[in-house]
């Protein structure tokens, strides 16, 4: 069942980090997720989103 909703590991994976940095990015809310109980959670759109925003965000960036 294909979801909108990534799990650390999942996000780690698509944004090609370790899942030490994502935890460390959620935890200090650098990137958009939630807790589920103890588990972070994201929205792949709101993760897409944030993607976007730092491209615009990014000098070098020539897009």
């Amino acid at each position: 069942m294909e979801t909108d909703i990534l799990t650390i590991k999942e996000v780690a994976e698509y944004l090609r980090i370790t899942e030490k940095t994502a935890y460390r990015l959620a935890s200090e809310r650098k990137i958009p997720g939630f807790k589920v109980g103890g588990s972070w959670r994201f929205q792949k759109s709101e993760i897409d989103e944030w993607i976007e925003d730092q491209k615009r965000l990014d000098p070098k960036n020539e897009n």
